[in-house]
């Protein structure tokens, strides 16, 4: 049994920050019902191809967007711009410990669901808001995507090849992480709040910003900004803070290298066949090969272009010098290690027969993740937990 085994939560969010979050409150064990429009749903049902394709190879109307971010929760299908569908959702309330939504600043109240009017009737509540620039301020009103966010929060500006180099210029991450650490700051205040009802028996509102946790999980480029005064500039592969570490070539491709401390980069040099380079007075400290970085790097790119990949893989490993592939996707999901840790599983699926997913990477030792079921069909538990209300 997952540890939030018995908690249940009423998701009214859609698209990814909210929905990841709740998939990880699932794959805990929690009860999560899904509230998705009538005959639509939720908006990334539609986002592809590429979609989930049934046993004779045809697609469904279940795209992968959806199932990357749904699984292990019950599809409820209700209007809450009704009467009857508001009155369904506060009968969940009442039997809810957490509400999840990602509405405009203020887009609930109008139905009567914003956390004021719910936490009146319901003191325990928890109820999270995510949206793109929080409940204050002078932007809280406007929209927010995680493109924008990436923009506007300075990832775009950190991330990409640097200046004066073919290819550069500002880009944004390939997955859309701004919504996925919401998501994440969402589930790790869920369940700090959690903890505080535990205690106190009061429930509370958590205003979460996709703006503010960009801004803080900037993390040391943040901090190399407010300490050093100089706002970081795009490094391509390259750490900002750390030499030789970034892709290099090699014989047959790239390789990712990770030096961390001085005595893996005498290990490296001495793998390299040049132990010289390690005395060199503007090497021999990360500070002096910071500020001598491209000096060095240019030393060691005709090195490494002297055998493939898998070869200085090898010889690197041996001298316990991090370092790896740039894999593709789909060598990704052939990676000895990622298979071993289990981190591709197929659900059943009542259309397609079953569905594959991207494992919980996290790795219980008395409460396992459990995954209670493929992203559901639309609507697929309206009747059962409308039933189950009545009962109630």
């Amino acid at each position: 049994m997952g540890p939030l085994k018995g908690i249940r939560v009423l998701d009214l969010s859609r698209i990814l920050a909210g929905p990841w979050a709740t998939q990880l409150l699932a794959d805990y064990g929690a009860t999560i019902w899904k509230i998705e429009r009538p005959e639509v749903g939720d908006d990334t049902r539609h986002w592809g191809p590429p979609f989930l394709k049934d046993p004779q190879g045809i697609d469904t109307a279940e795209s992968a967007y959806y199932l990357s971010t749904n699984r292990g929760k019950q599809s409820i299908a209700v209007d809450i711009t009704t009467e009857s569908g508001q009155a369904i959702i506060r009968k969940l309330v009442a039997r809810a410990d957490i509400l999840v939504e990602n509405f405009k600043v203020g887009g609930l109240e109008k139905y009567g669901l914003d956390y004021a009017t719910l936490s009146a009737e319901h003191p325990g509540l928890i109820y999270c808001s995510i949206t793109g620039f929080g409940q204050t301020g002078p932007d809280a009103g406007l929209a927010g995507y995680d493109a924008m966010v990436q923009a506007r929060g300075g990832l775009m500006s950190i991330t990409g090849e640097r200046d004066g180099l073919p290819g550069a210029g500002p880009q944004k991450v390939g997955v859309a992480v701004a919504d996925l650490m919401a998501g994440m700051y969402a589930v790790s205040a869920i369940l700090a709040a959690l903890h505080h009802r535990e205690k106190s028996g009061e429930g509370q509102q958590i205003d979460l910003g996709l703006l503010d946790t960009q801004v803080a999980w900037l993390a040391n480029q943040g901090m190399n900004y407010l300490i050093g005064g100089e706002a970081p500039v795009r490094q391509g592969t390259a750490h900002p803070n750390i030499v030789p570490y970034q892709a290099l070539p090699t014989g047959d491709g790239f390789l990712m290298l990770a030096v961390g401390n001085d005595r893996q980069f005498a290990a490296c040099c001495k793998v390299l066949g040049q132990p010289e380079l390690a005395q060199d007075p503007r090497f021999v400290t990360n500070r002096q090969r910071v500020k001598y970085r491209e000096q060095l790097i240019l030393l060691l790119e005709p090195l490494f272009r002297q055998k493939t990949t898998t070869e200085w893989r090898a010889l690197l490993a041996a001298e316990q010098v991090p370092c790896g592939p740039i894999n593709s996707i789909d060598q990704v999901f052939r990676d000895p290690q990622v298979l071993s840790r289990g981190m591709r599983l197929d659900l059943p699926h009542p259309v397609a027969g079953h569905v594959p997913q991207v494992a919980n990477p996290v790795k219980f030792s008395r409460t396992p993740v459990e995954y209670q079921g493929a992203p559901p069909l639309l609507g697929a538990d309206t009747e059962t937990v409308l039933n189950w209300l009545l009962e109630e």
